[in-house]
């Protein structure tokens, strides 16, 4: 049981573990304001222009054998969690692809290369190169 603990506790603190981690909160942190976005903005304005944009109240009722409940069907809900997933799903898009076009447009501190040393060394150079080297042989 020891060494079950051991291992679990060496798999769950590696670097990709505690990533993970990381990229699960911030992305419940994402998604709460992706679905603000979609139900505070995006979807009032679409119900402007449909008219209606809650079908969640839509469903479809069979009567039952006699004496039993009656079947219903909220394909409504469906509907309406199926426009919300493509909804957040092409606002996650529109924001993902901005945020890259940005990226490629500033410069990012990694891809800035550092300025080229000169080919060739002055005679002085040289000369201090040699003697470094000698007093490094000369220590060995």
């Amino acid at each position: 049981m020891k060494k079950f603990w051991s291992e679990f506790r060496s798999f769950a603190m590696k670097g990709s573990m505690i990533d993970l981690a990381i990229g699960v909160i911030i992305g419940g942190a994402f998604s709460t304001v992706v679905s603000s976005l979609v139900n505070d903005i995006i979807s009032p304005l679409l119900s402007i222009v449909i008219g209606r944009i809650n079908i969640s109240d839509l469903k479809l009722t069979i009567t039952s054998i006699p004496g039993t409940k009656d079947i219903v069907l909220n394909y409504g809900i469906f509907l309406q969690n199926l426009l919300n997933f493509f909804m957040v799903a092409l606002s996650i898009f529109i924001v993902i692809r901005a945020v890259n076009r940005i990226r490629e447009k500033i410069p990012v501190l990694s891809d800035i290369k550092p300025p080229e040393t000169p080919a060739k060394l002055t005679k002085t150079e040289e000369l201090l190169t040699e003697i470094r080297d000698l007093l490094k042989s000369k220590e060995n």
